[in-house]
Protein backbone atom coordinates (compact mmCIF):
# COMPACT_ATOMS: atom_id res chain seq x y z
CA UNK A 1 0.00 0.00 0.00
CA UNK A 2 1.32 3.60 -1.16
CA UNK A 3 0.05 6.17 1.68
CA UNK A 4 -0.94 9.87 0.21
CA UNK A 5 0.57 12.48 1.93
CA UNK A 6 -2.33 15.58 1.73
CA UNK A 7 -1.74 19.08 2.64
CA UNK A 8 -5.40 20.72 2.01
CA UNK A 9 -9.01 19.67 2.37
CA UNK A 10 -9.48 20.78 -1.52
CA UNK A 11 -7.01 17.26 -2.25
CA UNK A 12 -9.00 14.90 0.57
CA UNK A 13 -12.18 16.21 -0.81
CA UNK A 14 -10.97 15.31 -4.68
CA UNK A 15 -10.59 11.76 -3.09
CA UNK A 16 -12.85 8.50 -4.40
CA UNK A 17 -15.17 7.21 -1.54
CA UNK A 18 -16.12 3.79 -1.52
CA UNK A 19 -16.46 2.21 1.78
CA UNK A 20 -16.07 4.22 5.12
CA UNK A 21 -14.04 6.14 6.21
CA UNK A 22 -12.02 6.11 9.58
CA UNK A 23 -9.79 8.88 10.95
CA UNK A 24 -7.12 8.89 13.72
CA UNK A 25 -6.28 12.25 14.84
CA UNK A 26 -2.86 12.93 15.74
CA UNK A 27 -0.18 15.63 15.87
CA UNK A 28 2.61 13.78 15.03
CA UNK A 29 5.33 11.84 16.71
CA UNK A 30 3.28 8.82 15.90
CA UNK A 31 4.55 5.91 18.17
CA UNK A 32 3.19 2.38 18.28
CA UNK A 33 0.02 3.43 20.10
CA UNK A 34 -0.71 5.41 17.40
CA UNK A 35 0.16 2.07 15.03
CA UNK A 36 -2.47 0.51 17.12
CA UNK A 37 -5.32 3.10 16.47
CA UNK A 38 -4.35 2.94 12.92
CA UNK A 39 -4.06 -1.00 12.75
CA UNK A 40 -7.88 -0.72 14.71
CA UNK A 41 -8.84 1.74 11.91
CA UNK A 42 -8.27 -0.08 9.75
CA UNK A 43 -9.94 -3.69 10.58
CA UNK A 44 -12.84 -1.59 11.08
CA UNK A 45 -13.10 -0.21 8.03
CA UNK A 46 -12.13 -3.34 5.92
CA UNK A 47 -10.72 -3.23 2.85
CA UNK A 48 -12.92 -1.39 0.84
CA UNK A 49 -13.02 1.40 3.40
CA UNK A 50 -10.58 4.41 3.63
CA UNK A 51 -8.23 5.10 6.68
CA UNK A 52 -6.68 8.86 7.11
CA UNK A 53 -4.64 9.88 9.76
CA UNK A 54 -4.59 13.70 10.65
CA UNK A 55 -0.97 15.09 11.63
CA UNK A 56 -1.66 18.61 12.74
CA UNK A 57 0.12 20.37 15.86
CA UNK A 58 -2.59 22.42 17.44
CA UNK A 59 -1.12 25.63 18.53
CA UNK A 60 -4.66 26.44 20.56
CA UNK A 61 -3.57 22.83 23.10
CA UNK A 62 -0.92 24.63 24.35
CA UNK A 63 -0.80 27.03 27.25
CA UNK A 64 2.01 29.69 28.34
CA UNK A 65 4.87 27.80 29.24
CA UNK A 66 4.08 24.39 27.70
CA UNK A 67 6.05 22.96 24.82
CA UNK A 68 4.69 23.68 21.29
CA UNK A 69 7.99 24.81 20.34
CA UNK A 70 9.75 22.04 21.34
CA UNK A 71 6.88 19.63 20.31
CA UNK A 72 8.09 16.98 17.82
CA UNK A 73 8.02 17.01 13.85
CA UNK A 74 8.74 13.71 12.40
CA UNK A 75 6.52 13.85 9.71
CA UNK A 76 8.41 11.88 7.21
CA UNK A 77 8.75 9.27 9.61
CA UNK A 78 5.51 9.77 11.13
CA UNK A 79 4.18 9.20 6.89
CA UNK A 80 6.42 5.97 6.80
CA UNK A 81 4.73 4.51 10.26
CA UNK A 82 1.30 5.05 9.14
CA UNK A 83 1.67 3.60 6.36
CA UNK A 84 2.90 0.37 7.49
CA UNK A 85 0.03 0.42 10.00
CA UNK A 86 -2.14 0.40 6.70
CA UNK A 87 -3.54 4.09 6.61
CA UNK A 88 -4.39 5.29 2.85
CA UNK A 89 -3.99 8.85 3.52
CA UNK A 90 -1.87 11.57 5.86
CA UNK A 91 -3.81 14.68 6.05
CA UNK A 92 -1.01 16.68 6.94
CA UNK A 93 -2.75 20.26 6.90
CA UNK A 94 -0.35 23.82 7.98
CA UNK A 95 -1.92 26.14 10.73
CA UNK A 96 -3.72 28.78 7.68
CA UNK A 97 -5.29 25.26 6.63
CA UNK A 98 -6.71 24.50 9.57
CA UNK A 99 -7.48 28.58 10.87
CA UNK A 100 -7.87 30.70 8.05
CA UNK A 101 -7.50 34.34 8.86
CA UNK A 102 -6.13 33.67 12.06
CA UNK A 103 -6.98 32.65 15.47
CA UNK A 104 -10.69 31.19 15.23
CA UNK A 105 -13.25 33.94 17.39
CA UNK A 106 -15.45 31.43 17.42
CA UNK A 107 -14.75 27.91 19.30
CA UNK A 108 -16.24 25.12 21.09
CA UNK A 109 -16.30 25.11 24.64
CA UNK A 110 -15.15 22.47 27.22
CA UNK A 111 -17.75 23.04 29.65
CA UNK A 112 -17.47 22.53 33.25
CA UNK A 113 -15.98 19.10 32.31
CA UNK A 114 -13.33 20.71 30.48
CA UNK A 115 -12.37 22.63 34.06
CA UNK A 116 -11.54 19.59 36.03
CA UNK A 117 -8.55 17.81 35.77
CA UNK A 118 -6.46 18.30 33.28
CA UNK A 119 -8.69 21.14 32.73
CA UNK A 120 -7.61 22.76 36.08
CA UNK A 121 -3.89 22.19 35.19
CA UNK A 122 -4.09 23.31 31.53
CA UNK A 123 -6.55 26.20 31.35
CA UNK A 124 -8.18 26.27 28.01
CA UNK A 125 -6.36 22.87 26.45
CA UNK A 126 -9.76 20.96 25.94
CA UNK A 127 -11.50 24.43 24.57
CA UNK A 128 -8.31 24.31 22.22
CA UNK A 129 -8.93 20.53 21.58
CA UNK A 130 -12.72 20.31 20.84
CA UNK A 131 -12.44 23.39 18.17
CA UNK A 132 -9.97 21.15 16.35
CA UNK A 133 -11.44 18.07 16.64
CA UNK A 134 -14.71 19.88 15.11
CA UNK A 135 -12.86 21.25 12.47
CA UNK A 136 -11.09 18.26 11.63
CA UNK A 137 -14.12 16.09 11.68
CA UNK A 138 -15.49 19.03 9.15
CA UNK A 139 -12.50 18.80 7.11
CA UNK A 140 -12.14 15.23 7.11
CA UNK A 141 -15.92 14.17 7.26
CA UNK A 142 -15.22 10.49 8.40
CA UNK A 143 -18.05 7.60 9.50
CA UNK A 144 -15.89 7.51 12.20
CA UNK A 145 -13.25 8.14 14.47
CA UNK A 146 -10.72 6.24 16.49
CA UNK A 147 -9.15 7.82 19.97
CA UNK A 148 -6.83 6.44 22.61
CA UNK A 149 -8.36 5.78 26.05
CA UNK A 150 -4.94 7.18 27.75
CA UNK A 151 -6.61 10.42 26.89
CA UNK A 152 -9.60 9.46 28.94
CA UNK A 153 -10.90 12.82 29.49
CA UNK A 154 -10.50 14.05 26.00
CA UNK A 155 -11.90 10.57 24.93
CA UNK A 156 -15.69 11.91 27.44
CA UNK A 157 -15.11 15.44 25.80
CA UNK A 158 -15.45 14.15 22.21
CA UNK A 159 -18.03 11.83 23.03
CA UNK A 160 -20.14 14.91 25.02
CA UNK A 161 -19.26 16.84 21.95
CA UNK A 162 -20.50 14.90 19.51
CA UNK A 163 -23.76 13.97 20.94
CA UNK A 164 -24.36 17.21 22.42
CA UNK A 165 -24.18 18.59 18.80
CA UNK A 166 -25.40 15.96 17.10
CA UNK A 167 -22.20 15.34 14.75
CA UNK A 168 -22.98 12.38 12.48
CA UNK A 169 -19.86 10.43 13.37
CA UNK A 170 -19.06 7.46 15.37
CA UNK A 171 -16.34 7.55 18.40
CA UNK A 172 -14.38 4.36 19.00
CA UNK A 173 -11.84 4.01 21.88
CA UNK A 174 -9.00 1.65 21.56
CA UNK A 175 -7.24 0.78 24.88
CA UNK A 176 -4.17 2.01 26.31
CA UNK A 177 -0.80 0.83 24.67
CA UNK A 178 1.84 0.38 27.22
CA UNK A 179 5.90 -0.03 26.80
CA UNK A 180 7.36 -3.29 28.50
CA UNK A 181 8.18 -1.97 31.40
CA UNK A 182 4.32 -0.72 32.03
CA UNK A 183 4.69 3.03 31.18
CA UNK A 184 2.30 4.44 28.74
CA UNK A 185 3.13 5.48 25.32
CA UNK A 186 3.42 9.02 25.03
CA UNK A 187 5.49 11.41 22.34
CA UNK A 188 6.96 13.09 24.98
CA UNK A 189 8.33 9.86 26.92
CA UNK A 190 11.43 10.96 24.46
CA UNK A 191 12.01 13.71 26.73
CA UNK A 192 12.72 11.51 29.74
CA UNK A 193 16.56 10.76 31.22
CA UNK A 194 17.21 6.90 32.34
CA UNK A 195 17.04 8.17 35.75
CA UNK A 196 13.86 10.33 34.86
CA UNK A 197 11.99 6.92 33.21
CA UNK A 198 12.75 5.01 36.49
CA UNK A 199 10.72 7.53 38.35
CA UNK A 200 8.18 7.80 35.79
CA UNK A 201 7.54 4.07 36.03
CA UNK A 202 5.61 5.51 39.74
CA UNK A 203 2.97 6.33 37.21
CA UNK A 204 1.93 3.07 36.23
CA UNK A 205 2.64 1.05 39.36
CA UNK A 206 0.14 3.43 41.04
CA UNK A 207 -2.32 2.76 38.69
CA UNK A 208 -1.76 -1.17 38.76
CA UNK A 209 -1.51 -1.28 43.08
CA UNK A 210 -5.25 0.41 42.78
CA UNK A 211 -6.51 -2.12 40.28
CA UNK A 212 -5.24 -4.80 42.58
CA UNK A 213 -6.42 -3.03 45.37
CA UNK A 214 -10.12 -3.15 43.61
CA UNK A 215 -9.57 -6.60 42.52
CA UNK A 216 -9.16 -8.01 46.07
CA UNK A 217 -12.19 -6.00 47.01
CA UNK A 218 -14.25 -6.95 44.42
CA UNK A 219 -13.39 -10.64 45.13
CA UNK A 220 -14.58 -10.23 48.62
CA UNK A 221 -17.53 -8.66 47.51
CA UNK A 222 -18.11 -11.80 45.68
CA UNK A 223 -17.43 -14.18 48.23
CA UNK A 224 -19.98 -12.08 50.18
CA UNK A 225 -22.74 -12.89 47.78
CA UNK A 226 -22.31 -16.80 47.97
CA UNK A 227 -21.58 -16.58 51.80
CA UNK A 228 -24.08 -14.59 53.50
CA UNK A 229 -22.71 -11.30 55.58
CA UNK A 230 -24.32 -12.19 59.06
CA UNK A 231 -22.56 -12.72 62.70
CA UNK A 232 -25.22 -15.91 62.82
CA UNK A 233 -23.67 -17.50 59.93
CA UNK A 234 -20.26 -16.76 60.60
CA UNK A 235 -20.59 -18.58 63.66
CA UNK A 236 -22.27 -21.16 62.51
CA UNK A 237 -19.61 -21.82 59.49
CA UNK A 238 -16.45 -21.43 62.08
CA UNK A 239 -18.67 -24.23 64.32
CA UNK A 240 -18.60 -26.54 61.96
CA UNK A 241 -15.12 -25.98 60.20
CA UNK A 242 -15.49 -23.43 57.80
CA UNK A 243 -13.11 -20.89 59.56
CA UNK A 244 -12.30 -19.09 55.89
CA UNK A 245 -15.62 -18.76 55.02
CA UNK A 246 -16.84 -17.47 58.45
CA UNK A 247 -14.03 -15.07 58.41
CA UNK A 248 -15.03 -13.47 55.04
CA UNK A 249 -18.68 -13.38 56.04
CA UNK A 250 -17.30 -11.60 59.09
CA UNK A 251 -15.11 -9.39 57.44
CA UNK A 252 -17.98 -7.95 55.08
CA UNK A 253 -20.56 -7.96 58.28
CA UNK A 254 -18.34 -5.74 59.84
CA UNK A 255 -16.63 -3.59 56.95
CA UNK A 256 -17.77 -0.55 56.48
CA UNK A 257 -18.46 0.80 52.69
CA UNK A 258 -14.87 2.51 51.17
CA UNK A 259 -13.98 0.66 48.14
CA UNK A 260 -12.98 3.99 46.04
CA UNK A 261 -10.89 5.25 49.06
CA UNK A 262 -9.10 1.75 49.42
CA UNK A 263 -8.59 2.41 45.89
CA UNK A 264 -7.07 5.66 46.12
CA UNK A 265 -5.02 4.96 48.94
CA UNK A 266 -3.23 1.95 47.52
CA UNK A 267 -2.25 4.24 44.43
CA UNK A 268 -1.48 7.11 46.71
CA UNK A 269 1.03 4.95 48.43
CA UNK A 270 3.23 4.07 45.37
CA UNK A 271 3.18 7.67 44.24
CA UNK A 272 4.15 9.26 47.83
CA UNK A 273 7.26 6.73 47.45
CA UNK A 274 7.92 7.85 44.51
CA UNK A 275 7.94 11.60 45.88
CA UNK A 276 11.05 11.20 47.60
CA UNK A 277 12.97 9.44 44.77
CA UNK A 278 15.86 11.33 43.07
CA UNK A 279 14.60 12.75 40.73
CA UNK A 280 11.15 13.33 42.41
CA UNK A 281 7.80 12.29 40.94
CA UNK A 282 5.56 16.03 41.65
CA UNK A 283 2.50 14.82 41.35
CA UNK A 284 -0.58 17.56 39.79
CA UNK A 285 -3.47 14.70 40.76
CA UNK A 286 -4.13 11.48 41.55
CA UNK A 287 -8.61 10.86 40.83
CA UNK A 288 -10.97 7.99 40.72
CA UNK A 289 -13.67 9.53 38.28
CA UNK A 290 -17.52 8.96 36.84
CA UNK A 291 -16.07 9.00 33.21
CA UNK A 292 -19.66 10.09 32.34
CA UNK A 293 -18.35 14.08 33.94
CA UNK A 294 -15.12 13.54 35.50
CA UNK A 295 -16.26 14.03 39.13
CA UNK A 296 -14.76 12.33 42.13
CA UNK A 297 -16.84 8.78 43.14
CA UNK A 298 -17.97 8.57 46.45
CA UNK A 299 -17.59 5.02 49.07
CA UNK A 300 -21.13 4.06 47.72
CA UNK A 301 -20.65 4.17 43.94
CA UNK A 302 -21.04 1.14 41.41
CA UNK A 303 -20.73 1.68 37.85
CA UNK A 304 -17.80 2.37 35.55
CA UNK A 305 -15.11 4.30 36.45
CA UNK A 306 -11.47 5.77 35.65
CA UNK A 307 -8.11 6.22 38.48
CA UNK A 308 -6.24 8.70 36.74
CA UNK A 309 -3.12 10.39 37.48
CA UNK A 310 -1.07 13.04 36.13
CA UNK A 311 2.39 14.37 37.24
CA UNK A 312 5.67 15.86 36.49
CA UNK A 313 9.13 14.17 36.38
CA UNK A 314 12.07 16.85 35.63
CA UNK A 315 9.83 18.68 33.27
CA UNK A 316 7.91 16.82 31.63
CA UNK A 317 4.26 16.16 32.50
CA UNK A 318 2.83 12.92 31.95
CA UNK A 319 -0.63 11.62 32.36
CA UNK A 320 -2.18 7.37 33.01
CA UNK A 321 -5.49 6.00 33.82
CA UNK A 322 -7.07 2.93 33.56
CA UNK A 323 -11.13 1.74 33.56
CA UNK A 324 -12.55 -0.06 36.62
CA UNK A 325 -15.72 -1.15 37.28
CA UNK A 326 -17.32 -1.36 40.74
CA UNK A 327 -20.00 -3.80 41.80
CA UNK A 328 -23.68 -3.80 43.02
CA UNK A 329 -23.66 -2.72 46.84
CA UNK A 330 -24.24 -5.46 48.89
Amino acid sequence: MTTALLHTAEELRARARGGRRAVVMTMGALHEGHATLIRTAREIAGPDGEVVVTVFVNPLQFGAGEDLDRYPRTLEADVKLAEQAGADVVFAPSVDEVYPGGEPQVRISAGPMGERLEGASRPGHFDGMLTVVAKLLHLTRPDLALYGQKDAQQLALIRRMVRDLNFGVEIVAVPTVREEDGLALSSRNRYLSPQERRTALALSRALFAGQDRHAALEALRARAREVPSTRARAEALSAIGESRAAADAHAVAKAVPGGPAAVRAAARLVLDDAARLDPPLALDYLALVDPSDFTEIGDDFTGDAVLAVAARVGTTRLIDNIPLTFGAAL
